[in-house]
């Protein structure tokens, strides 16, 4: 929620996301806190939903930054690589990449290095979404002038520094429609880990449905799943969109 606050914006807000993340882990397993300890592949529901989502876009973003700056890179090397990890990523269905992960991880690893079920699906999620946000992050890079780069060195900046403060809040500003788009697609893509045997959020609804005691009614645990995608979706496209706003609105002034 404080995310549709502009002072949280920027460094604040990043840090909040991945203590977020840290502290629901925590929370779920309940063991650091002298809880009895829960096994991550006995999470379920909304709690679930809302770890898969904040932890694979979590993982999303960094790496995709990473594929979008790779895929520009003048190293034949990098940018072929960087091509063909989107390309084929963007190529494949995220029910093939939560299947994949959660059936060859385990067989790559050491058993004492192999992640749990949750873990897998977050790193699938992750990964996947990073090829989408790599794509939009370039149509950013791309519209900005050669002479922010020549600026740049003027300064005497270097590449790193010119990228963190030149180039990648110029690209962020013009993309976050799109970014907002995909972390809205991301969220509700999550219902997708049934395959892995993972019970979200829609999985509890689905759960519900089938009881003989709750036939009658299966309706309403349908629309109120709807109602709560929907404001979740709803307030993530508002603070996107509050976002722009403010960012045109700081330019043009």
């Amino acid at each position: 929620m404080m995310s549709y606050f502009r002072f949280s914006w920027g460094k604040p807000l990043m840090a909040m996301w991945y203590s977020f993340i840290v502290l629901s882990h925590v929370v779920l397993d309940g063991s650091m806190l002298g809880l009895p300890a829960v096994s991550p592949d006995q999470w379920g529901g909304f709690a679930l939903t809302i770890v898969l989502a904040t932890t694979g876009l979590g993982v999303a973003l960094p790496a995709g930054i990473v594929l979008a700056l790779a895929r520009r890179s003048k190293l034949p090397l990098v940018r072929s690589l960087s091509v063909a990890y989107i390309e084929l990523i963007r190529g494949v269905p995220l029910v093939a990449v939560l299947f994949l992960a959660s059936v060859m991880l385990p067989l790559l690893l050491p058993d004492s290095f192999s992640p749990t079920k949750v873990g897998r699906a977050c790193a699938a999620i992750g990964f996947f979404a990073a090829a989408y946000i790599a794509e939009v992050l370039r149509g950013g890079l791309q519209t900005i002038p050669s002479g922010q780069f020549e600026a740049a060195r003027a300064l005497g900046m270097n590449y790193v520094v010119t990228t963190l403060t030149v180039v990648l809040p110029q690209a962020f500003r013009v993309t976050i429609p799109p970014l907002i788009n995909t972390m809205v697609a991301i969220f509700k893509d999550t219902s997708l880990v049934a395959v892995i045997g993972l019970t979200d959020f829609l999985g509890i609804v689905r759960v519900v449905t089938v009881d003989p005691q709750w036939r009658l009614f299966y309706l309403e645990p349908l629309i109120f799943a709807a109602i709560v995608y929907f404001f979740f979706c709803w307030y993530m496209s508002r603070v996107g969109f509050r976002m722009e706003r403010s960012l045109m609105n700081s330019t043009a002034r």
